[in-house]
């Protein structure tokens, strides 16, 4: 067997470790020739790439339609039916049927005070006009007969009738006083009493039987009065009284409100009062309800400017059926002042200031293109857009604006709609 020499070892060995290394590589090779192309699109590199070619937007087209213009000021809310309840008579409270913010309808009951001493006053002037009654009856059977009555012209009294009714035509209309229709009617009074049409009355006043019959309409009165009844519907509030307590006559029981209707009284400047109609549309936002809009409509317009910061009171009314709306709530107010119609109108969050000049961009076919508007008239919403003056500029009735993702766009961008 030949002997391997030195220098044989030093070319084999080599030569033997990069044999092994090439056949360790060879699989990698391979593999990297049989990859797949699709799987590679599929990488969440590429996918990346491919989703950075179009930015999600948000559009809204352009219309014709009316440019509404408003007004907008402070106002606070206040009810119409807002009363303090008091008592008419004294006496002590027998019943309390009502409680703070209690719902109470029309003519319910919701005070009774004792009314034993209110009867028996009735009954007393009721007694009293009976006696006086019997008294007259009984002279008018029992004593002689004697005739008072004087004969008078007929056409007298015709004529007198005549010029009191016209007396009473003219004070309808305003052009005699209060005294002149008084003088007229005793007058007219003297000729019926001398006629004898108003002898029974005559007779009755001396016999104390008038008299009699009003102290029963009082006593009557005084005793209803015991009955504290609710004007209207609404809800207690501010109760000021207790049963069984006595009260006297004018004491405050507690407030009645109603929260039905609602008016706002708005401050508005002078400059603008002849920009405001009655009937006008009005848009109510209040701080305890942030996210709503309340409507309502110009009520009155006050004839007086204040003379100290120049601002005239404008009166809203608004429906309030859930009685959201509390008296006293701080309002801003928004009054249609005028109506522009027929206008080309863009919202506003399309608009960009690019070169110093407005411009939107408006969607084509994936792509969104760069022009130049020129505006007139504006609200918080929308921009009148006017005649372009030159090609390629402007917009058109209902084209789509971009008004979301469109900040730092450039001309042709690609684009794609965010549903």
């Amino acid at each position: 067997m030949k002997k391997v020499t030195s220098f044989e070892k030093k070319i084999f060995f080599p030569a033997l470790i990069l044999t092994v290394f090439s056949l360790l590589l060879m699989p990698s090779c391979k593999a990297g020739e049989e990859s797949d192309p699709e799987s590679i699109r599929n990488s969440p590199d590429v996918k990346d790439k491919v989703k950075e070619e179009y930015v999600l937007v948000g559009v809204a087209p352009v219309i014709v339609d009316d440019l509404v213009m408003k007004l907008r000021s402070p106002g606070e809310a206040v009810t119409d039916k807002h009363i303090i309840l008091k008592s008419e008579v004294p006496g002590r409270i027998k019943a309390l049927n009502v409680e703070e913010g209690q719902h109470v309808k029309k003519g319910d009951l919701l005070v009774k005070l004792d009314d034993q001493e209110y009867s028996l006053t009735l009954e007393s002037a009721e007694a009293a006009r009976l006696k006086d009654l019997s008294e007259l009856l009984l002279e008018s059977q029992f004593s002689e007969q004697t005739d008072i009555t004087q004969t008078i012209d007929r056409e007298k009294l015709d004529k007198a009738e005549k010029e009191y009714e016209a007396k009473r035509q003219l004070y309808s209309e305003g052009k005699i006083t209060e005294e002149e229709l008084e003088e007229a009617y005793r007058i007219y009074e003297l000729v019926l009493i001398k006629s004898g049409q108003k002898k029974e009355e005559i007779i009755a006043a001396a016999k104390g039987l008038t008299q009699s019959e009003i102290s029963v309409k009082k006593a009557r009165l005084n005793l209803e009065k015991t009955n504290i009844r609710a004007p209207f519907s609404g809800i207690i509030a501010d109760m000021k009284i207790s049963l069984g307590e006595h009260v006297s006559g004018a004491t405050e029981l507690f407030t009645l409100v109603n929260l039905d209707r609602i008016q706002v009284r708005a401050t508005v400047l002078e400059s603008e009062i002849g920009k405001i109609t009655l009937g006008r549309e009005v848009e109510l936002r209040f701080s305890a309800y942030p996210d709503r809009i309340f409507k309502g409509s110009v009520k009155a317009i006050s004839p007086i400017v204040n003379p100290e910061d120049k601002t005239c009171k404008v009166f809203i009314n608004t429906s309030n059926p859930d009685e959201e709306i509390k008296p006293g709530m701080h309002a801003v107010v928004e009054i249609v002042s005028d109506i522009y119609e027929d206008r080309l109108l863009v919202p506003q969050e399309a608009f960009l200031i690019r070169e110093g000049r407005k411009m939107v961009f408006v969607y084509e076919d994936g792509l969104a293109k760069w022009r130049y508007v020129q505006t007139g008239l504006e609200n918080e919403d929308f921009a009148e857009i006017l005649p372009a003056e030159r090609q390629g500029e402007g917009v058109k009735e209902g084209e789509s604006v971009l008004i979301k993702g469109h900040f730092n766009l450039a001309h042709d961008a690609r684009v794609k709609i965010k549903n």
